[in-house]
Parts: structure tokens; sequence; C-alpha cells
């Protein structure tokens, strides 16, 4: 999927060169590893475009019972930022007493597979907003590029925030690093999907990616909230590696919404 040439990174998926970011320079700031934790993960093979060839990907076995119970209160006072620029609370999100909120965690704004993600949540939401159910987008980058995914999507901006400096992210643990971000099986699983990551970036632009390179690396997790209570945890494996939809949509459905 990935290979390392004079300290560039060349992205291969097989997939028309002029749709997709093919080099990232890469600093030795880039490369700087985070930590990161491995949990324990189970396979699936998948189909790539209806064909013979074949991929192993590891399905996230991450859980709300994995976190501390006060993840909530954890998150409370992270300061993030509207895609317009306006400093807010992750507590100022939601209803922090009875409100159910879907939190999906992307890459960063400048991520084709986020571009992907950000498409599904925007044909779902209505479906969400029926159910009493608020569904946000979080990204790494700053709002100037939020604004660039939010347009050319296009996705609700009232709905997108940025975090440049990744506090949540760091809060809930999300995998960082370049095995997460080029090598992980787990990423083979957008072959699945190539015809919908190829509609998401119709408007794609490499230009909604962070100038801080070293963000890339960054993976990103879906969770659900009520209240201030984790119901539900899963943190991508890596690139593309992204919970499905209707299994969000599950979990908030056999959550009463006050």
């Amino acid at each position: 999927m990935a290979m390392m040439t004079c300290s560039r990174i060349f992205l291969c998926y097989s997939t028309p060169r002029s749709q997709f970011p093919t080099v990232i320079s890469s600093p030795s700031h880039f490369l700087t590893p985070k930590k990161a934790t491995y949990k324990s993960t189970k396979h699936i093979t998948l189909n790539a475009n209806g064909g013979n060839s074949r991929f192993m990907a590891r399905v996230s076995s991450s859980s709300a019972a994995e976190f501390p119970t006060n993840i909530g209160d954890m998150l409370s006072e992270v300061t993030i930022f509207t895609a317009s620029g306006r400093p807010v609370l992750f507590k100022d999100l939601w209803d922090q007493t009875e409100g159910v909120a879907v939190v999906a965690f992307l890459r960063h704004f400048g991520c084709f597979c986020c571009w992907e993600l950000a498409s599904a949540l925007k044909e779902a939401k209505p479906k969400f907003d029926s159910a009493g159910v608020k569904l946000i987008a979080v990204g790494v980058g700053t709002p100037d590029r939020a604004r660039i995914l939010a347009e050319r999507v296009p996705f609700p901006m009232d709905s997108l925030y940025a975090d440049p400096e990744r506090k949540a992210y760091d809060v809930l643990g999300l995998y960082y690093g370049l095995g997460r971000t080029f090598f992980n099986p787990a990423s083979a699983k957008v072959f699945s999907r190539l015809d919908k990551v190829k509609k998401a970036m119709e408007n794609y632009t490499i230009k909604a990616t962070p100038d801080d390179t070293s963000s890339v690396l960054q993976q990103g997790g879906m969770f659900v909230f009520k209240g201030k209570q984790l119901l539900y945890a899963r943190k991508d494996e890596g690139t593309g590696d992204h919970a499905p939809l209707d299994d969000i949509f599950d979990v908030c459905c056999k959550t009463p919404v006050a």
C-alpha cells in the first residue's frame, strides 16, 4: 500500500493518480514516533472491487470498558475550534446530562479517506438527527483547513470542529505513527470502498492537509456518549479503518434519548 524512497512516501492506491495526493515530504520531525498502545484485534478478509485479490485486515476490539469511567470529564475541558475559528470546550458540544452524541474523529482534513467518511456522515446525518442524536466530526488541522473540507465535500460547518494540537486525540489515546498510517493491515479495507472514495474526492484538494506534517500520522476513531458517559468506543487501527455507521446508529437506537 505504501513504499518509502528517498525520504518520501508514495501512496500506491490503485486509483487515478490525479485524484490522490501522491507524494508527502517527510522531514525528520515527520517520523518522530509518538506513544501508541496496540490493542488486540480480530481478522476479516476482504475482496477488492469484486475481484480475486484478497486483503487481510484487522478490526479494532476497542470498547468503552477500556477507557476510564471519567473519560467524559477528562474531555470536557479540552479546547478545540469551530470551523469558523471560535474556541469551544468539548463539554459545550452536546448536552452533558442526557444528550446522546456521536463524535467521529477524522485523521486530518487532507486525508482522502476522511473525505469519504465525512461524505458518509453527511448522508447519515438526517437519520441521526431524526433519532435525536447529535452527530459531530472532529479533525486534525486548523479551522481554515476544516472549512476547505466543509465547502468541498460539502459538510455542515456547524457539525465540524478542528483540533490542531490533537489534544482530544491524546486524551483518548488514539493511535499515531508511521506504521499505523501507511502499513497497518486494517488500511486494506479501503480497497473495498474505492468507488465511494473516488466519489467523495470529486472536489478534493491536498491544500486541506495540515502544515504540521507530523499530524498526518494521526489515526481517528468513533465514540458515542450519553451525557458524559461513554457508551461506545472504537479506535481506527489504520488509515480508512472506519466504524460502520449502521452499527453506530444501532448503538444510539438502544439508548433512550431525553
